[in-house]
């Protein structure tokens, strides 16, 4: 008899979800890049110069989390911040020489572990996939619903016969 933990979507989710990490991290240590550098990395190939607070928007995190990031890549001199002329609270986060070299190097291998993570994943449900993500990802950004209010009766019912 199965437990109902192991036919859950949280289980699975944490599971694949901790792989992935554990390969990134791997893959991405392997050119001095650290868990979360990646994104910034990836958000300032795409558009450098960024203002901070734009930064800490793109990533979906508070501005102090950047400027912890930043300023331990800034160390590693992956970028550099330069102070706004304008407003001395405000600063622009640019790409070193040394930070765009990791950064293309930084897509090729964020690429392979794409194809590593979808290579069992039928083409025809990658779009599918990444939007049902999507939707958990909102469901679980949806402070509005706090867990112990069900108020509508309903609970989760998993069948413990399922394959």
């Amino acid at each position: 008899m199965k437990k109902w933990y192991e036919d859950s979507v949280g289980l699975h989710l944490t599971r694949a979800a901790r792989l992935h990490r554990a390969r990134a991290h791997s893959m991405l240590g392997e050119i001095g890049i650290h868990p979360g550098q990646e994104n910034v990395l990836q958000v300032l190939l795409e558009d450098d110069g960024q203002p901070m607070t734009k930064l800490a928007s793109e990533l979906k995190v508070k501005p102090p989390t950047v400027t912890k990031m930043v300023s331990r890549m800034a160390a590693q001199g992956l970028v550099r911040r330069i102070a706004s002329e304008t407003d001395a609270r405000s600063a622009r986060v640019f790409l070193t020489d040394e930070g765009r070299s990791r950064g293309i190097e930084l897509k090729k291998r964020w690429k392979r572990l794409e194809q590593m993570t979808m290579r069992n994943v039928p083409d025809k449900e990658r779009a599918r996939l990444i939007k049902l993500l999507m939707a958990v990802e909102a469901s679980l950004n949806d402070e509005s619903v706090d867990d112990a209010d069900q108020s509508d009766g309903s609970e989760i019912v998993y069948d413990e016969n399922a394959a």
